[in-house]
């Protein structure tokens, strides 16, 4: 059985695995991160979007085995524990789930976004999330929440900027 070694949420886990094994599963089962749902097994709906290495993947087309040597953030890994990471605020402020079962994926996909474009327009935000579906927002709220959270840690950016001249 192959050994994996990972990164998840900062926290190093070493595990035999089969080989077939999804990560999405490994994730769920295996380490009890139930905060990336398994919502199509097929990669249409993006709800079990994770970051490997900072980039979204559908942790249900991705192996475990894959993911050897990599670090993996969930939505639980965002924040620290006392507060919640700004594009989770914003989502929360801006009223961007109702369900709440593609948040995980929309949030985890938003931020690989804002890593390639701090400063998305709203059809640029559009595109960004293509590959994750909602089925009871109509989207509308979530590319606010997604500019609102951009525009939220592009001050928080530029604060830190200046305190560090300051020193």
């Amino acid at each position: 059985m192959p050994r994996v070694s990972v990164e998840v949420d900062g926290v190093r886990y070493d595990d035999d695995v089969e080989p077939r094994l999804l990560l999405a599963h490994y994730l769920r089962d295996r380490l009890g991160k139930v905060g990336t749902p398994i919502g199509c097994d097929t990669s249409n709906c993006g709800a079990c979007t994770v970051l490997v290495d900072g980039l979204s993947v559908k942790s249900c087309s991705v192996l475990a085995v894959q993911a050897d040597g990599h670090e993996i953030t969930t939505v639980e890994g965002l924040g620290d524990g006392q507060n919640l990471h700004p594009m989770q605020r914003a989502f929360h402020e801006e009223h961007a789930l109702q369900c709440g079962y593609c948040t995980p994926g929309m949030i985890m996909a938003a931020l690989d976004l804002l890593r390639e474009n701090a400063d998305p327009s709203d059809e640029e935000i559009r595109d960004g999330l293509e590959g994750n579906l909602c089925r009871c927002t109509g989207y509308q709220n979530i590319v606010r929440a997604v500019r609102r959270a951009a525009n939220d840690m592009r001050q928080a950016e530029s604060t830190e900027q200046r305190e560090e001249a300051r020193s």
